[in-house]
């Protein structure tokens, strides 16, 4: 289908493209690399009269290491995660995310701001964020605020950003040294929503677990934080009894619908497989 009309800026600026969003408020929406918003408009589930491209806001494209943090810029592409050397040394969970994400013409022009934004339970990178730990910067015409990921997530296509408020940056705080870390994901096909996915950050002491965190992808109307199931493995050896109970805790917040990946209960019964997975790929590479 043709979208409907719309009138198409491309500010220069953030303080003008912020300004535009205010101007225009309801009526406005903010463009990054355009891959679910344009679908959505040409269906017309999406029919915005202002469309803001911030391809040109090069303050936005950053990567870079901040004290104990890594702060990306909302324009950073999938494929520019893929090849940074800061990224692969620092957090390599985020580059092995992103090769799952799509396919390489997609990373192209597929933005991180525009993946974790727009509230679309499928995407990976929310659920990634979310065990990262991972802060959102967003910026409107009353200034910066700051959200955690965490928090972010309300429901399909919800989230904590307001009117005229563009997320701007990530802030990660930097994983430690020797940490453990893994995302599985499973689809149907290249290019597809994951069926199931799970992320997983864990840091062993001793051959002991001494943190864990865990996160669901697609399972649910938002990503998923499962901090129960992070929980029975913090103590833990990460032996045999603790990935199962991790994973059945994981499975009990879980609440896929039946779609066209397989039947509610399967799907549910996939994201347990790839909790086990990643804890077990994770405890593998820790250390």
């Amino acid at each position: 289908m043709i979208p409907a009309s719309f009138e198409y800026h491309r500010p220069r600026t953030l303080k003008e493209a912020i300004g535009l969003l205010e101007a225009h408020g309801e009526d406005a929406r903010p463009l990054a690399g355009g891959h679910s918003l344009i679908p959505m408009m040409k269906l017309r589930l999406a029919k915005p009269g202002h469309l803001v491209d911030l391809q040109d806001l090069a303050e936005l494209r950053s990567i870079r290491s901040d004290g104990g943090s890594l702060v990306l810029g909302a324009l950073v592409t999938q494929h520019e995660m893929i090849h940074s050397e800061l990224l692969t040394a620092k957090c390599p969970i985020i580059r092995e995310t992103s090769l799952l994400i799509a396919d390489p013409q997609v990373r192209y022009c597929g933005t991180l701001g525009g993946n974790v934004a727009n509230g679309d339970p499928g995407n990976d990178m929310p659920a990634l964020m979310m065990t990262l730990g991972a802060t959102y910067r967003l910026t409107g015409a009353r200034g910066e605020r700051d959200v955690p990921a965490r928090d972010f997530y309300q429901g399909i296509y919800a989230t904590a950003l307001k009117a005229g408020e563009i997320l701007t940056a990530v802030h990660i705080p930097t994983p430690p040294d020797r940490h453990g870390y893994a995302y599985e994901k499973q689809k149907r096909k290249v290019g597809d929503y994951a069926t199931a996915a799970a992320a997983v950050i864990l840091s062993l002491s001793g051959g002991t677990c001494s943190a864990a965190a865990i996160s669901l992808t697609n399972v649910a109307d938002t990503p998923l934080f499962a901090r129960d199931a992070g929980d029975a493995l913090v103590g833990s050896r990460l032996d045999d009894a603790a990935i199962a109970e991790a994973a059945r805790r994981a499975q009990r917040i879980a609440r896929p619908a039946s779609d066209g990946r397989g039947p509610a209960d399967f799907r549910k019964h996939v994201a347990g497989i790839m909790v086990r997975r990643a804890i077990a790929r994770a405890k593998q590479r820790a250390g």
